[in-house]
């Protein structure tokens, strides 16, 4: 399991970075998934993740990744389009909160409040890039 969160990275790595379990546990805590350590054995628990996970437990294991490798920026590919508001607004949070700047494709209108730029494709060959605007309703899509 903590291959899951610190990959590519290697317990080494993890250890070189004076890192801990708790600090991972942490990281599972944010993404709303600390459950999984008991539930699944620990964090020295092999398996094969794909068909252990539900689709959401995937999401959110890829956003503590991310919170794991703090990088300057990530893009995000319907990265919570199985997971609820809540912890979606959780995970957009706490990005924002390290200072990860997000590139985000999604077709969910919930996301919008996490960024600053929105691009719009209307799937003829055109185009839209405007500021958000928060107290605005999102912008239309086809």
């Amino acid at each position: 399991m903590r291959d899951q969160i610190i990959y590519p990275n290697e317990e080494i790595d993890m250890k070189r970075k004076k890192l801990k379990d708790n600090d991972l546990l942490d990281l599972l805590k944010i993404v709303k998934l600390d459950y999984l350590v008991e539930r699944e054995g620990g964090f020295n628990s092999v398996k094969e993740w794909i068909d252990v996970l539900s689709g959401g437990e995937k999401q959110r294991i890829a956003m503590a990744r991310m919170f794991y490798h703090k990088p300057s920026f990530a893009i995000l590919d319907e990265c919570t389009s199985a997971v609820s508001s809540d912890v979606e607004s959780s995970l957009y949070n706490n990005a924002k909160k390290l200072g990860i700047t997000l590139f985000t494709v999604s077709h969910r209108h919930t996301i919008f409040e996490y960024h600053d730029f929105i691009l719009t494709f209307n799937g003829e060959g055109d185009w839209k890039f405007e500021k958000f605007i928060r107290d605005e309703k999102p912008p239309a899509t086809n």
